[in-house]
């Protein structure tokens, strides 16, 4: 459901949240080392994240990635519809133009309550509280490619 951008973005974002702050920044090689990313595919990820204000940046020295509070309140669903847009929770899983809840497919009332779930949880969690699952072991961060 999710391209392979959005997967590094989530991963990288909460990453960068377990590791960094305003004084301890990261760069976008050791993101990329760490989770075994394609680098140069990463650099451009987080450099539209930035720019969409989901996590920030700095240059120079000992500039780098890192988030903020403000930063780590954002939702998950924020860095999904960043890089892929939120689009496709509201096409059809099969592909159909006709699609909706008076007039479904096969299985859109199998899909549209799984889609609406995710959308939720996307939703009402923060990439803060994501972090914290890991931190408390509740879930955990593959450093593997997916």
């Amino acid at each position: 459901m999710l391209s392979n951008s959005c997967k590094y973005a989530i991963r990288a974002v909460i990453y960068i949240a377990l590791n960094t702050d305003e004084s301890n920044k990261m760069g976008s090689k050791i993101v990329a080392e760490k989770l075994k990313m394609p680098q140069p595919f990463l650099a451009k990820i987080l450099q539209e994240l930035s720019k969409r204000n989901i996590i920030s940046s700095s240059k120079g020295p000992k500039g780098g990635f890192f988030l903020t509070q403000g930063n780590l309140d954002n939702s998950v669903l924020d860095i999904v519809d960043c890089i892929d847009g939120l689009d496709k929770f509201n096409k059809c899983f099969l592909g159909l133009h006709t699609c909706s809840s008076d007039k479904p497919c096969s299985v859109h009332n199998i899909v549209e309550p799984f889609k609406n779930n995710i959308l939720v949880k996307l939703t009402n969690n923060t990439i803060a509280q994501f972090a914290d699952d890991i931190r408390s072991g509740k879930s955990f961060i593959s450093l593997e490619e997916i």
